[in-house]
């Protein structure tokens, strides 16, 4: 399920596997038509728009089986799609943009792609639309709306106007927004099957002929302007949960793979491996650029950065970007069928606090770090106090990256324009000041306010930390080092890990979670949406009006350097005086590669690795 994602962001996911031996013919064999990338990550869903299942891997599925009409490349500059379509301003005052489909273009089942393609993104972002359709409140905490969408609160649900048009040989879609906003060229429509969901709908489980294609479309048209809510909210259940599986196969139902990709899912193996295939129809006639004779992307899973090197070394896999330990990036070096490309990652990692129930979670918060008052953002700040991020950083990061440094700004990674003069004044003092000893001794002596017979030796209260899986190396060490630091800190840390770790985002079982977010995109407001209070990305339960005021300024308004680094300061100094989150530390880039595989150029936005599959060739 292909469509316009507005999340920024995504999240970097680790998951158990094991390396499967003999599964795959070496990536040395003659006239190799195949690519073999390595993930440490689960597949959990095909449609990364829907809330916890905005991970990297779904993402990079996703891409490869969609086109759109615009991508970023690895500059990072955003890059129109003109294969696929067109996009333009027809009006500033009101201002509104028309995206045209080019004429001739079909999706994977040969259905031609509309403009009706491109509606079922209004659906999914538009707050009035889905109340309008009585499709549930996208605001309501405990019951989640019929499209369980990321982008609800978004830019786009804030700044359209009215419903998108349709041109009267529906190629074009218009969208009219309030005023001209900033980085609207990444707010339009995207295309989706719309046909499928319709088909699903209806109980269909094979391909249908193109003229029930075309009817099924036409009827999701009729149900879109009409305001159907049968229709749409039959649609919405498939839409939030159908996709959400991590295991297909030939039994598995084909409409839930139609896309207009370079690649189409064939398999994925839970723990083992995901398999896609040419998309025939882009051979013939493309949404967007042509590939270069790989027939066939298969993503193995190997959680352990040291057995993904070995993978590599024996030529089982052709590509190896993860999360990388310092004995796993010696051998990757020492690979002489390879070569490591280096290089920064829009990737950070970083720990959140719960503060209260997330949206559309029923069961309530009830944990030590709920509400605003003294004592709950006393124990949030002794809990990030201690949190040992110049360990992390000293005894996981530099062996890899020695010049790696602690990120103090969640906005701004460390050299980029501001991030000096930002973090001298956002707060984010009081968890840096003195000695790890030092802070921890600080830490506790708050903790002693509310648990008067807490130590180094006994805890006043338990946090359960939600981090991962055990497969990762380098996320369970982090763990080890951060169960000892709070531990003497009066903290008990509860940190099980779980190969669904991802799930468990907004759940209220847990009060606090470690994970890195990937930027998949450049925008003016950045990562501050992840603090907005309806944000789709927002798991904490975290509201704070100054820091909704400074991102609706952010999404609404064309701002100098300046202004726009004076109001992120305004949501830092509100974050880490609330206490509900740190950065740790950028990614290190290390993605190493087949010697004969030819035009792998890693992206530091996501997907970072896919961005340019249909330029790889032996």
């Amino acid at each position: 399920m292909k469509v316009k994602r507005v999340a920024k962001v995504a999240l970097v996911a680790a998951a158990a596997a094991g390396l499967v031996a003999g599964s795959l013919a070496p990536a040395s064999a003659a006239k190799r038509s195949t690519v073999v990338l390595v993930t440490s990550n689960q597949l959990t869903g095909l449609n990364p728009s829907v809330v916890n299942m905005n991970l990297t891997f779904n993402s990079e599925v996703a891409y490869m089986q969609g086109f759109g009409f615009n991508y970023y490349d690895n500059s990072p500059k955003l890059v129109d799609n003109k294969i696929f379509g067109s996009y333009k301003i027809v009006s500033q005052k009101p201002f509104r943009v028309q995206y045209t489909v080019n004429k001739g273009k079909v999706w994977s089942d040969g259905t031609p792609i509309t403009g009706v393609d491109l509606l079922l993104s209004h659906v999914i972002c538009s707050s009035s639309y889905s109340f309008a359709t009585k499709l549930g409140d996208p605001t309501d905490p405990e019951v989640k709306p019929s499209f369980n969408a990321l982008c609800y609160g978004g830019t786009y649900d804030t700044h359209h106007v009215g419903l998108p048009t349709l041109s009267a040989d529906k190629m074009s879609v218009t969208v009219e927004y309030d005023a001209k906003i900033p980085d609207w060229q990444l707010y339009g429509p995207g295309p989706s099957p719309v046909h499928t969901l319709v088909l699903l709908a209806e109980g269909k489980t094979k391909l249908q002929s193109v003229a029930a294609n075309n009817a099924a479309k036409a009827k999701f048209e009729k149900a879109f302007y009409n305001y159907d809510a049968k229709l749409m909210e039959a649609a919405g259940k498939i839409w939030s949960e159908s996709y959400n599986i991590n295991k297909f196969d030939e039994t598995s139902n084909p409409l839930l793979t139609v896309g207009n990709g370079g690649y189409i899912l064939k398999s994925a193996v839970p723990g083992q491996a995901v398999t896609l295939v040419l998309n025939p129809r882009h051979r013939t006639n493309p949404s967007g650029p042509a590939t270069s004779g790989v027939k066939t992307v298969v993503f193995r899973i190997i959680g352990d950065g040291t057995a993904a090197a070995q993978a590599l070394r024996n030529q089982e896999v052709d590509i190896y970007q993860g999360q990388p330990t310092a004995d796993s990036v010696n051998l990757l070096k020492a690979i002489p069928t390879a070569k490591v490309i280096g290089g920064d990652q829009a990737v950070y990692e970083h720990i959140d606090l719960r503060v209260d129930t997330a949206s559309g979670v029923s069961e309530p918060y009830t944990g030590p770090f709920k509400g605003m008052d003294q004592r709950a953002i006393d124990l949030r700040t002794a809990f990030l106090m201690a949190y040992p991020r110049d360990e992390i950083v000293d005894k996981l990061i530099k062996p890899i990256n020695e010049k790696a440094v602690r990120m103090d700004s969640v906005l701004l990674f460390p050299g980029e324009p501001g991030y000096k003069e930002l973090i001298a004044k956002t707060g984010v003092s009081k968890y840096t000041k003195g000695t790890q000893a030092e802070r921890e001794a600080a830490a506790l002596a708050l903790v002693k306010k509310y648990y008067p017979n807490a130590s180094a030796t006994t805890p006043g209260f338990t946090v359960k930390l939600n981090w991962g899986t055990p497969s990762n190396a380098r996320r369970a060490a982090s763990a080890q080092l951060v169960t000892a630091a709070l531990g003497r800190a009066g903290i008990k840390v509860d940190a099980p890990g779980s190969a669904t770790w991802s799930r468990n985002l907004s759940s209220s079982a847990f009060d606090a979670f470690f994970f890195a977010w990937v930027k998949s995109s450049i925008t003016q407001d950045g990562n501050a949406d992840l603090f907005y209070s309806t944000g789709g990305n927002n798991y904490l339960g975290y509201a704070n009006k100054k820091v909704d005021e400074a991102v609706d300024v952010l999404r609404a308004k064309l701002l100098t350097e300046k202004q726009k680094l004076d109001y992120y300061l305004t949501v830092e100094k509100e974050i880490m005086a609330d206490a509900v989150t740190l950065p740790i530390f950028q990614h290190p880039g290390v993605t190493a590669v087949n010697a004969k595989l030819q035009n792998v150029k890693p992206n530091p936005l996501s997907p970072q690795l896919v961005w340019n599959y249909w330029e790889w060739k032996y």
